[in-house]
Formats: structure tokens, sequence, C-alpha cells
């Protein structure tokens, strides 16, 4: 008997096969896709689904790539040939939410936006804030480990997540973490299995740290800079006030243009670059004064509003980004992060590495917190090799200033050559290591994380 028709005897209708449903699974939004199309989509609406699906992959040895609504931009969750994608995107319940203890307990399928709507009836929400919270799922940011707008603030999915349910690759199921705001008992599982990108095991549940929306003004402010190092240390400087706005957004040149263009909006000044801030809570007044004042000594042109509308027009710009630059050409969407200090030298860099590969590099990033999104603009279908090239050496520069290869997009398949070379030799083994007690047979999304030495 074939995997797909033991699936099929064991799990029924919700083994598909069909040639749209296998295709869609080959990619993601990174523009990447794998050489061919996976065995079978197991559309798991129960973790008993689950289990059964990870004891047959066991059993035949078959490799898993779990999915939920494809949103990734690191190609951590694109199957291939010989490969069962299993989707929790059908598992998509709250199971239980606590005011008191501000905490909900749902599955791994629902959508952030969706979950937001329904807390916010009881005055609650999960801060963490991706660009794609109306399309992306849980499940996909606890394997990202991702994070967003808000995480200048409220920080990122690691920070909001206190129990996982997980089925590993044998079918077990464990309950890792606590219902509990503090728990230290043993080693640390939980945070492990955040950002693993579905190499560890499957999460089928989550205990998610809420908090209560708190009453207050939210204010926008705008800022306009002849140059993005000059908005970069501006950025550095509201940092340095010790104020702590809840968003704090840099868009550059030719993104600005590009998101302008798009939205029909008025041309920008040659050079222009912006920073776009939010603060909230009963202080936010205060606090945007204050910031506008910082952004003025700076060199900013600033426009400030008190009005959340007028807010909401204002961010819409930088949340149109992806749009308005798969405009301009074939996009390669990367993720780097370093010091907040260092962000004026990080865009120094791609400057360098634009005129050394003869390359455009739009560039946004979560100036709150560090997070760069640099996106190279080409033609084709495939990444051509200078721009591989260039890459590399962006992630290097990345490094040197004492960043990281990725703040929330994960190393998936795109990025797996240059996880040794950050780790070191020592740490890329034991994490190897422990990837090999939780899927002794190397059936958990291979060829992704740890691929290349």
């Amino acid at each position: 008997m074939t995997v797909a028709a033991a699936l099929r005897d064991a799990l029924g209708d919700i083994v598909d096969i069909t040639e749209e449903s296998l295709e869609a699974a080959r990619a993601d939004r990174s523009g990447h896709s794998s050489p061919g199309r996976p065995l079978a989509v197991v559309h798991a609406e129960t973790v008993a689904h689950v289990q059964q699906t990870m004891r047959i992959a066991t059993a035949s040895r078959t490799p898993v790539v779990v999915r939920g609504a494809g949103t990734g931009l690191a190609g951590a969750a694109n199957a291939g040939p010989g490969e069962i994608v299993l989707s929790t995107l059908r598992m998509n319940r709250v199971l239980e939410v606590r005011s008191d203890d501000l905490f909900a307990v749902v599955e791994p399928g629902i959508l952030n936006a969706d979950l937001n709507g329904l807390l916010a009836e009881q005055g609650l929400w999960w801060p963490p804030d991706p660009a794609s919270r109306d399309i992306s799922t849980v499940g996909g940011n606890i394997a990202t480990g991702a994070g967003g707008l808000l995480c200048a603030k409220y920080g990122v999915v690691r920070d909001a997540v206190l129990a996982i349910d997980i089925v590993l690759a044998d079918g077990r199921l464990l309950h890792l973490g606590h219902r509990s705001v503090k728990g230290v008992t043993g080693l640390d599982l939980t945070s492990l299995v955040i950002g693993s990108e579905g190499t560890l095991g499957v999460v089928v549940g989550a205990t998610l740290k809420l908090r209560r929306i708190v009453e207050g003004e939210i204010c926008t402010i705008t800022a306009l800079f002849p140059t993005v190092r000059a908005a970069a240390s501006g950025s550095a400087a509201v940092t340095a006030s010790g104020t702590q706005p809840a968003i704090m957004e840099l868009i550059d040149a030719t993104s600005l243009a590009a998101v302008h263009a798009l939205l029909k909006l008025s041309v920008p000044a040659a050079g222009a670059s912006q920073l776009t801030i939010q603060t909230d809570g009963p202080a936010a007044r205060a606090e945007a004064d204050h910031i506008a004042a910082v952004l003025r000594d700076s060199g900013g042109e600033v426009t400030l509003t008190y009005d959340r509308e007028e807010g909401e027009r204002l961010l819409a710009i930088r949340r149109s980004i992806h749009a308005a630059l798969a405009a301009l050409g074939t996009t390669l969407i990367e993720d780097v992060s370093v010091p907040r200090s260092a962000l004026p030298a990080m865009f120094d860099e791609i400057a360098r590495i634009e005129n050394q590969y003869g390359l455009t590099i739009p560039t946004v990033a979560h100036a709150g917190d560090g997070n760069l999104h640099p996106n190279f603009i080409f033609e084709g279908a495939e990444v051509p090799d200078h721009v591989w090239e260039a890459a590399d050496e962006l992630f290097r520069a990345a490094i040197r200033l004492g960043g990281t290869l990725t703040g929330e997009h994960g190393i998936g398949m795109l990025k797996s050559r240059w996880l040794a070379e950050e780790l070191g030799d020592d740490q890329w083994e034991l994490q190897r290591q422990i990837k090999g007690v939780f899927d002794p047979l190397g059936i958990l999304n291979p060829g992704k994380v740890f691929s290349v030495a």
C-alpha cells in the first residue's frame, strides 16, 4: 500500500491529492518553491488526525512538512516530492479564554486578526502584530517566532506564549509550559519550540499570554528626513530619549516612492525617507509630543496627529509596502536584525552593497527593535547568482555589527547555508543533536534550517 493510500485508509476525505492542493503546497510567499509536488496534503481537524498522520509517517519513514496559511517568507513550509504536507489550517478554534488569568487556549490554525477580533469582545488582545496578521496563523507565528509592527513596545511571539501542545514525530502528545505566568520546572522546552520551524514537532495548541485593552489615545507621528541614514539616526535618538513608542517604522526612499505611487499620493522628494511612529495608552499624547520634539531636533519634517483614523491612514503607507515593491519586479524579501544604535551603519552597508552589485535594495525596518527587511529586486523567477552574492554580503555585515541573520522570518530553506557561520561549529552541531532527540528519523521538515553546514 502506498503512503497516500495508507493515509486515505486511516483518515478518509481529509487526505487531499488534488493537483491544485499539491501544487499550492510547493511554495510560500518567499517566491521560492520546491522542485516537485508532495505526496498528499492532510487537512487535519483534530489532534488525533495529527497523531495518526505522524504514526504513519514514522512507520513508513516518510518526511512531513507542517503547514499553516503558507504566508512564510523563508521557504520553511514548502513541500516537495516524497513528502506529506500536514496542514493545521482547519484546527482554528479558541478553546478557552480566561480574562481573570489573562490567557487563551487556541488551536494553531486561527488567524491573528480573527483571534483578536474575538478577544476584543472581552476587552482583551494578543500583542504579536506581523504585517500578515490578516492572513497568518498563530501556529505559523509560533513556528517562525514572528514579530511585527508592535514589537517595539509589546515584544514578539516568544514573549506572548505560556504553553504549547506538540505532537512528536512518533505521534506522542506533549504538553509543554504552564498556565501560570511563572514556571521554571526543568528545561524551557516551550521557548525551544518557538521558532523551530516545524523541525521538532507539530504544534497543535497554544496557551497565549493576553493583555487588557487599555483605554487611551493613539497618536501618530510621521517624520521625513533627507536621507535614510538621517532617518535611522532619528529613530536611534527616539530610543535614546527613553520614550517607548508602540510602533516605530522606517521606510527608505525607494520604498517610500513605490508606496506613494501605489496609493496615488504625491511624489516624495528625491532621497526622502520616513519614520512612522505611534504611541498608545494614557500617556500617548505626552509621549507623542516628546517624540515629535526629538525628531525635529534630529532634522525631521514632522507631522503629528491625535486623531486615530488619520493615524491609521498614515500607517497604511507602511502596511502597503509589500504590494508596492512587488510592482518593481521579483522580490527577495530578506530579514536581518542589528542593535538599534547600529541602524545607521547597517543602512550604510546596504548602500555600499547596492553600489557594489548594481542593485536596488529597498529597505523597511522595525526601527523600534533594529529589525530590517531589505528587498532585493530582480527580473525573472529565479534569484540570480549576483543577488545571492549581495545577500551574502548583507548577512555578513549584519553579523559584523553585532546582529543576526533573521529577526522574525526564520531560516527555512533560504538561509541555512549561513546558519553555521553565525552560530559557530559547536553550537550548530549541538542544535542538530537536539533536533535528533525530538526527531531521530529526521522526517520533520528535512532540508530546512540545518540542511547545510
